[in-house]
This record gives C-alpha cells, sequence and structure tokens, in this order.
C-alpha cells in the first residue's frame, strides 16, 4: 500500500515534467499534536510528529498553486495523570503515560491561495486527504484486555479501520532565502470524517477473574490533529526558447 501511494506521488510529479510546466517541490516536518474522543469522553493529546513531501504548480505570479503531498503521520492520543486501581493488591496507583498511536501514510492534494507580505508570501491552503494506517502499538495494551474483560478500557488492534479520509486546512508563510529556495512556516489543523476505530459491544463476555459473564459498550474513535511544520520550497522553473 505505501509503495501504490509513493506511485501516486510520482505520477505528479512526472505529470509536472511532462508538460513542461514550472513547478516547485519540497520537504517539510514538525509537531503533530492528536486528539481523540472515546465514548463521549476526550482523551488527553499525543504529541508527536509528522514528515512531508510535497509538490506544487508554479505560476509565473506565484499568487495561486494546486498541490499534492505525500505524508508520514503519527495520530492517536493519550491517557495520562490518572489514578488506576489494582485489582490483585487493591491499591490505587498513578500508571505512567499511555499512548495510543495510529501511524498513518496520507496523501492529500488541494490548493494555496498567497498574497503578498512584504518579500515574504503568505498563504491559506484546503486539501483532501486520504489515509492509510501502517501500524499502530495497540498490541501492548492486548493482554490486559484479555486478562479483565470487564474492564476493556483500551482498543483492540482488530478493529482499526486502516483507510480513513478528511480534509486539511490552514495557512502558512513562503520565506525566500534565494529565488529558487524558500523556507516554509506552517499551521494545519486535520480533521477525520471517517472513524479509525470501531468497536462493537460486546455482550456476555466470561471475566476469568469474578467467573461472571461481562458486556461492554460499542467505542468509536476519530482523529483530529493540530500540525506545525517547517521546511523548504525549490523552485523548478522551464523556460521556453524559440
Amino acid at each position: 500500500m505505501k509503495k501504490i501511494l509513493l506511485s501516486l506521488f510520482v505520477l505528479l510529479y512526472l505529470g509536472a515534467e511532462a508538460q513542461a510546466q514550472s513547478y516547485a517541490f519540497g520537504i517539510k516536518g514538525g509537531l503533530t499534536t492528536g486528539f481523540q474522543r472515546w465514548d463521549g469522553f476526550n482523551r488527553d493529546p499525543l504529541f508527536k510528529y509528522h514528515g512531508i513531501l510535497f509538490i506544487e504548480s508554479a505560476e509565473e505570479t506565484n499568487k495561486f498553486a494546486l498541490f499534492a503531498q505525500l505524508g508520514y503521520h503519527v495520530k492517536g492520543s493519550a491517557i495520562r495523570n490518572q489514578n488506576a486501581f489494582n485489582v490483585n493488591t487493591g491499591v490505587t496507583f498513578r500508571p505512567p503515560t499511555r499512548e495510543f498511536q495510529f501511524r498513518n501514510i496520507s496523501l492529500t492534494v488541494g490548493g494555496k491561495q498567497k498574497y503578498d507580505w512584504g518579500s515574504n508570501k503568505v498563504y491559506y491552503l484546503f486539501g483532501l486527504r486520504g489515509d492509510y494506517t501502517v501500524d499502530t502499538n495497540l498490541e501492548q495494551y492486548q493482554e490486559f484486555n484479555e486478562t479483565f474483560p470487564r474492564y476493556a478500557i483500551y482498543p483492540f488492534t482488530g478493529f482499526v479501520r486502516q483507510w480513513n479520509y478528511g480534509v486539511t486546512v490552514g495557512g502558512g508563510m513562503e520565506i525566500p532565502l534565494s529565488y529558487y529556495v524558500s523556507a516554509i512556516v506552517e499551521f494545519t489543523v486535520n480533521p477525520d470524517f471517517s472513524r479509525q476505530y470501531v468497536q462493537p459491544a460486546f455482550l456476555n463476555i466470561f471475566d476469568p477473574v469474578t467467573g461472571n459473564n461481562v458486556s461492554s459498550n460499542e467505542r468509536e474513535i476519530r482523529n483530529t490533529t493540530f500540525e506545525i511544520t517547517v521546511g523548504f520550497r525549490f523552485l523548478r522553473e522551464i523556460e521556453y526558447i524559440d
């Protein structure tokens, strides 16, 4: 699947070359702050990272650009600073932060509207985004869920949805370092419209601790991230000679 997404990005690059049009490309990355809502309650934010390759059209005036970008984003949430109860010892304690990571590859296509601000360019952007989940860290909570099904407080790996979609909106600034190279500072909000995780209700599950059957409610999880990004934009200028 990673090869398919990368191939799509390469095709966009080759398409710009084939049409002999000027374009820009670059690399950027930074901090990802992930949020999730479980069972009607907000989890604590997850602080991770992202990295992105991008390509965009480059008009002579550099006022508007169509773009495509391929990125790796670690999304999710966390539980921190909350007391827990040990059913074996009867002791209440404060465990370390527990992170719930969904490691996604994202392909985004959209547009940027740019404005002059001194020698810089400021812009806002909007894009449609598709995500593919390549991995999670949920397996580390599997043993607890299976041992204490009456709690089942952590997500199960088997209910993760690999394909998701949403939008990317935000803005940024291009700071020219030379005619062909600019630095980028960008801020985006990235809500998912689809559900990253869907767990049906569990009914009459045997609890080995109590010897009774237990049930749990349906659980749905959606991702929203806020990203602060820095990077470099390189202009590939095509000149026509008569």
